[in-house]
């Protein structure tokens, strides 16, 4: 059997099946491959000849291209020749910084035929950040655009350079892959099991973790996600999010093309949720899936007034609460249904399409994955640790996992009804999701203590009304040191100069931090007594806010979309 029509029967049967929850997740099986490229043994099989919009681009001011899947099949297989002719090879990183440009699309097509790794990255991310993101990776090849070049030496001639959008000194332009031949062919064949992707993510550690998925596990999982939004062939998909994180990369790659459903994309200087709804009213728009950030934006406005041609509406990232799926009703007549999934994973959990019980919650185990809630003790609880059951060998989940696991741990922790509906209670490592990113406490404070009026750091989550929470600093000043708005405004400014703006401190409280008779931080306690603040609204003498110290730091949260 070929690799498209084993992937393909799989595709289909969670498309055809996709209204009867209870048969599609008992019948539905995981193709099987040693080798796999999805580029090459799905994508331009089934691109040839096949005329219909892949790719629809559409900026604020109304310009718009429109890309076939027989088009970006040749195009990216000009970029895969080009790469192959300037050495690119199976295993080389390609780093990517490159927001929504038909050339990120094929550049990924591209390096994905040649098995090159993936190394996606968004453009907020500081100097510092993308330093040590380039010292951690063996780096083949740069690829970015005019905007972004001067963040890089490509002085070394070990480093291949790509500007996608013109030319510069010491950059190679984009257009010269359009040199090559349309016709590409594999030297060498690629498992299974080859790296695809590398994401860098925030983890209970200093520096971010390095994430890796496999040409099969990252498109081959995908079809779960495929499934839970209800995806199908001539869809028109639009994915809110931004680039150079894992969330684009299914949400505007691989999961609408495994559908072969047209990707719209909607640019942004921005995030304008007023022209949102108009594209949405505007063009025939049927899926959306957005974090729910975006959501609670965009029910700010008079949903009712826009008139639109959705079908299926998700949200991804954390739970949404039921004044928003219910104003999304009111106005449409459809339900914003929830999906739950990491950086690590594909989309584990979902409602399902069509559902109508499940609403309020994470939703099912959808098909390919057995979750387990599991105690601290390992066995299987109604209340804990969301697991994944690993017998069967699912692919969707990072590479890397140890053989002998018998479940692999979320790090998040949920209880679960009787009719197998999963809600998400907390995080167990004390990360925490901000603005839909997943934030490292204990990276910000590291940062936090190179300050030279700090003396201890502890940063926690704020309930925030548009970002779910937001990074407050609790900090403890060196001897002598006064705490001041002042002070406040150069702690932030310090940490945003080293930080994305995603991440930065937006509230600082001077306090003696708390410790227990152990000398531990009571973090749990720290972080309930700050919800209970914001609910009746307290500040103490010594807190301070972004808003109050009148900081105008130039990011939009719309800029921070994962």
């Amino acid at each position: 059997m070929s690799f498209r029509s084993e992937f393909e029967q799989a595709r289909d049967f969670l498309i055809l099946h996709r209204s009867d929850y209870n048969y599609t997740y008992s019948h539905f099986q995981w193709p099987q491959f040693e080798e796999f490229n999805w580029a090459l043994d799905y994508f331009d099989p089934m691109a040839e000849g096949n005329a219909n919009t892949a790719l629809w681009i559409v900026s604020e001011l109304g310009d718009q291209k429109k890309y076939s899947f027989e088009e970006l099949s040749k195009r990216s297989s000009q970029v895969a020749n080009y790469l192959k002719n300037q050495g690119v090879k199976k295993g080389d990183s390609v780093f990517l910084l490159i927001e929504n440009d038909v050339a990120l699309w094929e550049i990924m097509l591209g390096a994905m035929k040649v098995g090159a790794v993936l190394v996606p990255n968004n453009p907020l991310l500081s100097q510092q950040e993308l330093k040590d993101r380039l010292d951690r990776e063996k780096i083949k090849l740069i690829a970015t655009t005019k905007e972004y070049a001067e963040k890089f030496d490509v002085s070394s001639s070990s480093v291949l350079a790509l500007l996608v959008d013109g030319e510069l000194p010491g950059w190679t332009s984009f257009e010269k892959c359009y040199q090559e031949s349309n016709f590409f062919e594999a030297t060498e064949k690629t498992k299974a099991s080859d790296p695809l992707l590398r994401y860098f993510t925030s983890a209970s550690t200093v520096k971010p973790k390095i994430v890796e998925h496999s040409y099969a596990g990252f498109p081959i999982g995908h079809l779960s996600t495929m499934y839970w939004i209800g995806l199908r062939p001539g869809d028109v998909h639009l994915g809110v999010n931004s680039t150079g994180w894992a969330m684009h990369d299914w949400n505007n790659f691989i999961v609408p093309w495994n559908a072969e459903a047209t990707i719209f994309i909607y640019k942004q200087e921005r995030f304008n949720a007023k022209l949102i709804l108009d594209a949405l009213s505007e063009y025939p728009i049927t899926t959306l899936c957005a974090p729910p950030t975006v959501w609670r934006l965009l029910t700010q406005e008079d949903l009712s007034s826009y008139k639109t041609q959705l079908r299926e509406v998700v949200s991804t990232g954390e739970a949404l609460s039921a004044e928003i799926i219910s104003k999304v009703y009111r106005a449409w007549g459809i339900f914003v249904r929830d999906g739950y999934g990491q950086t690590e994973t594909a989309t584990l959990v979902g409602v399902p399409p069509e559902e109508k019980n499940s609403f309020g919650t994470m939703g099912r185990a959808l098909p390919g994955f057995k979750i387990a809630l599991l105690d601290s003790e390992g066995k299987k609880t109604d209340a804990g640790e969301v697991c994944v059951d690993l017998k069967d060998h699912p692919w969707g989940l990072m590479s890397g996992l140890d053989s002998s696991a018998e479940y692999y741990h979320t790090g998040d922790s949920a209880y679960v009804d009787d009719a197998g509906n999963f809600t998400f209670s907390e995080r167990i490592d004390g990360l925490f999701k901000s603005s839909d990113y997943r934030i490292s406490p204990y990276e910000l404070e590291f940062v936090l203590r190179e300050f030279s009026a700090v003396r201890e750091a502890v940063v926690i989550p704020s309930p925030d009304p548009i970002r779910e929470a937001v990074p407050k600093a609790l900090i403890t000043l060196v001897k002598g040191v006064e705490p001041t708005r002042e002070l406040a405004l150069d702690i932030m400014n310090f940490a945003r100069l080293r930080l994305s703006p995603f991440k930065r401190i937006r509230r600082v409280e001077f306090m003696e931090i708390p410790k227990n008779t152990a000398g531990e931080i009571p973090r749990a306690e720290l972080v309930n007594m700050e919800k209970a603040k914001r609910i009746a609204g307290e500040k103490s003498t010594y807190e301070f806010w972004e808003e109050d110290a009148k900081i105008t730091l130039g990011e939009t949260w719309a800029q921070e979309l994962p």
